[in-house]
């Protein structure tokens, strides 16, 4: 009886997670303008409109820029931050990330109205580089959670061998560690991309007048001839995360093959 009540706890779960997304495609090819059923008929011209549309193409490469950006920045941070994390031992070791992590659990809002209240207190100009800062300051706590299993997973004693073998600590680095953390790179590059592409919040307050593409589909809201195309704009972009996340995965269960452990559950 227990595992029946969970079962249908699950499947409720489920559906109420992922019918918004089902009903997305669903309107995405609905010949009509009203997003309401009955459907229409099947038609493609939603989609076609995405290419006539400039602001579009102008938001699409803004938040491309700063999601590259962000995944960079974020990764290289959380590669430093994580080996430090799992090599060495100093004083406040565990106070201090704890507080680099400290990010995953505050509310975005928060966040991007102290980052835009720093702005304007500093007389700088809003625009793509705040918003790369804001992601970045989000997105490392995410690579540092999946690069500290990288560096925990991989054997100390190579990197020792290496240095008793005549190597120096960068050509160590260079050779042994970073390929054999490489999965863990790719998947935090990848998610880091991830959260920054879709991420709202920080973008809508420090966006200014460089709207991200989350910014610019919340501001078509206000048109409802415009929200064909914007399920259609969102079913590409539900398609490119999902096969990102597959990617990530796919990565840092190679690492974990590599290193000879068991995987024990990931993103997916």
């Amino acid at each position: 009886m227990r595992l029946n009540a969970l079962a249908l706890f699950a499947v409720l779960y489920l559906l109420v997670l992922y019918a918004p997304i089902i009903l997305l495609p669903m309107f995405a090819f609905n010949s009509g303008t009203v997003i309401a059923f009955p459907l229409r008929g099947f038609t493609l011209d939603w989609f076609a409109a995405l290419l006539d549309t400039p602001a579009l193409h102008e938001a699409t490469l803004n938040s491309l820029i700063i999601a590259v950006s962000t995944a960079v920045f974020s990764t290289i941070l959380g590669l430093f931050a994580a080996r430090a994390a799992t090599r060495y031992g100093f004083p406040g070791k565990g106070g201090m990330v704890g507080f680099i992590m400290l990010p995953l659990v505050l509310p975005e809002v928060i966040v991007a109205i102290s980052l835009l209240i720093v702005l304007m207190q500093l007389g700088l100009n809003s625009g793509t580089w705040s918003i790369i800062a804001g992601h970045t300051l989000i997105c490392t706590p995410f690579a540092i959670a999946i690069l500290q299993g990288s560096f925990s997973n991989m054997d100390k004693s190579l990197e020792e061998a290496a240095i008793d073998l005549g190597e120096t600590a960068w050509s160590t680095f260079r050779l042994i560690t970073l390929p054999l953390v490489s999965p863990g790179i790719i998947a935090s590059l990848l998610i880091c991309f991830t959260i920054s592409l879709d991420e709202f919040i920080i973008a809508f307050f420090l966006s200014g007048n460089e709207p991200t593409l989350p910014v610019y589909l919340w501001g078509q809201l206000r048109f409802p001839a415009r929200l064909p195309v914007v399920m259609a704009l969102g079913t590409i972009l539900v398609l490119l995360s999902v096969a990102l996340l597959i990617v990530a995965e796919t990565f840092r269960r190679r690492g974990l093959k590599r290193a000879g452990l068991k995987d024990t559950g990931g993103f997916l």
